[in-house]
């Protein structure tokens, strides 16, 4: 996989592409309400059609960000835990080792108390932080056998392996609790920002729900315009690209092979996210019944036998970022500042994406949310 690597995104510009001026979509909503709603409250102080909006996607993107720390606490104390488990059968398998070695030294003691070769105060061995230090000073170091000496190295070199995991072990539970408590925060805001906008919308009257979704359906004619312009921009742009001239040049280079392989593992991917339309976005999700953005690109890309990382977070840093003139089948579109949302690009301005709470896997404008949203485009493989 191709790779390049850079540091979490911020509001700069990326390789052609403008990153947001806003982290919502709310500019092109608020356009758009403006013709239909008044912005200030009605006399009830109920809040105007616009305000909810606004409130609702801000909301909804808030919860979005959240679901990508969830993601990433999730994968993190996933390995964490692995890594305590394993560490906790080492410090049990040392201790076993470790009480083995003490009733060999145990015995030697005791064989030497019978016989009088050492003081009567076998106790004191046994209960002893270090052996090599107890025969030290008692001066039987030099009486010991051969055999003795080396129970006396291994049980000093297990009780000092054994207290070093146990301390390893006890560090990797700390930090697997504290993983643990960004988890359940994370889960929590997720939780807490779709009540606040269900609790919104609930509030709506049906006139106002029938306003909404007028405004909506501007919003998607906009961005499918938005769309084909591009399309007819990368068409014109392949059409140079395959004129006689240019034809000879490239047929045979080391490009082409690899454009071609890209293509191959890039219809994978779209074709299982194909499958996937239709099924509901579930924040945390990655399948097979539900997905949420980042779940879904991962799938698909998996299918194409490509490992992405679980967020998108992670993913805009998985592969080349290419200009949104560029950008062909099978490349990741992000979006927002956060970059807290990915699509699958299909072409001609068409991504397949997981949209948010309450809404299916589907094929939607790059543009769903306003040109100024899109962040960057990553070309995984």
């Amino acid at each position: 996989m191709a790779s390049h690597r850079k540091s979490r995104p911020s509001a700069t510009r990326v390789a052609g592409i403008r990153t947001p001026a806003l982290a919502t979509a709310a500019l092109t909503s608020v356009a758009l309400l403006s013709q239909t709603a008044n912005a200030a409250p009605s006399e009830d102080g109920k809040p105007s059609l616009e305000e909810v909006e606004k409130k609702v996607d801000a909301l909804y993107r808030q919860a979005e960000s959240a679901t990508e720390k969830y993601n990433a606490a999730k994968e993190k104390t996933g390995k964490q835990r692995k890594q305590v488990d394993t560490l906790l059968d080492d410090v049990a398998e040392r201790t076993d080792r470790l009480n083995k070695a003490r009733e060999e030294l145990g015995s030697f003691a005791a064989a030497q108390y019978r016989t009088g070769a050492s003081a009567p105060d076998t106790a004191t061995f046994l209960l002893a932080d270090s052996p090599q230090d107890y025969f030290d000073q008692t001066q039987l170091m030099s009486r010991l056998t051969s055999r003795e000496k080396d129970a006396v190295d291994d049980y000093t070199t297990q009780q000092s392996a054994t207290m070093a995991k146990r301390q390893e072990a006890a560090k990797s539970l700390e930090t697997l609790t504290e993983t643990q408590d960004d988890l359940k925060t994370a889960k929590s805001t997720v939780q807490t920002k779709l009540t606040s906008a269900r609790e919104l919308l609930s509030h709506l009257t049906a006139q106002e729900k029938a306003r909404l979704a007028e405004i909506e359906q501007k919003q998607r004619a906009e961005a499918a315009r938005k769309a084909t312009e591009l399309a007819k921009q990368q068409a014109a742009a392949a059409k140079q690209q395959a004129s006689p001239s240019s034809t000879s040049a490239s047929s045979s280079s080391p490009s082409s092979s690899s454009d071609s392989a890209y293509g191959t593992k890039a219809a994978k991917a779209i074709a299982f996210a194909r499958a996937q339309v239709g099924k509901p976005y579930v924040w945390g999700a990655t399948g097979p019944g539900s997905y949420d953005c980042s779940g879904l690109s991962q799938a698909a890309w998996k299918a194409a036998g490509v490992s992405l990382p679980r967020t998108t977070y992670d993913q805009v840093n998985a592969g080349t970022t290419v200009s949104l003139a560029d950008a062909q089948p099978g490349d990741l579109v992000f979006f927002y500042d956060d970059v807290s949302h990915v699509g699958i690009y299909i072409g001609d301005g068409m991504m397949i994406h997981a949209p948010k709470p309450g809404a299916y896997v589907r094929e939607e404008s790059i543009y769903y949310g306003g040109e100024s949203i899109i962040h960057s485009v990553v070309r995984p493989a």
